[in-house]
């Protein structure tokens, strides 16, 4: 699919599809939420959750006090629903819509946060793009979540790259260290399972 499809496509789910149909869709992101907490930054950290759509991890991070969140999408009816959900809170939030593999940061971020973006990045280009910004913009803490080995092979229609802690670790061992990583199994609003990797990776200095 051509970029602009790729973001039609989601523009279109997050017009026509409610957060319960939808199967990423979390009451309260408990695993995101526990490892930005194990990274151990203060409240003023620049955080960045990639992918994040109208996932409420933003708003669980407004309420425990962190002051510096950027939120960034391929689609902007997907953020435009988080704005909605957090009235005047979304003014404390940087919006970017972009698409991951062509994003151009103009800062370097303290915490980068990826649950289930970086899967769809299928193409040898598209990774070495994405490990090429996390090198030169994340300063300390680097967390992504992807489809497990025991996971889907694709996800809203769209084909993703499946990982273990090994595949992980290789992908970012250049400019990062394994702090953290598990599976753990997400349930679906149609309570179905997915089964997830997590890593959290420390920046080498």
């Amino acid at each position: 699919m051509s970029k602009t499809a790729i973001k039609q496509h989601w523009d279109s789910v997050y017009e026509n599809k409610t957060p319960n149909q939808v199967s990423w869709t979390q009451e309260k992101p408990e695993t995101s939420l526990k490892l930005i907490q194990d990274a151990g930054l203060p409240k003023t950290a620049k955080i960045i959750d990639i992918g994040g759509g109208d996932s409420k991890l933003v708003d669980y991070l407004l309420y425990e006090g962190y002051k510096n969140i950027t939120v960034l999408d391929i689609s902007v009816k997907s953020l435009d629903k988080a704005i909605k959900r957090l009235g005047n809170k979304a003014r404390k939030v940087t919006w970017i819509v972009s698409d991951i593999s062509t994003f151009k940061p103009d800062m370097v971020y303290d915490l980068w946060h990826d649950r289930a973006a970086f899967h769809f990045l299928t193409l040898k280009v598209q990774i070495e793009r994405y490990q090429a910004i996390v090198a030169n913009f994340v300063s300390d803490s680097l967390i992504i979540g992807t489809f497990s080995k025991n996971g889907p092979t694709k996800c809203s229609g769209l084909e993703i790259s499946q990982y273990d802690e090994q595949e992980l670790t290789k992908t970012f061992e250049s400019h990062f260290e394994i702090e953290d990583c598990f599976t753990t199994d997400h349930i679906t609003p149609f309570n179905t399972i997915q089964n997830f990797q997590f890593c959290r990776f420390k920046k080498l200095k």
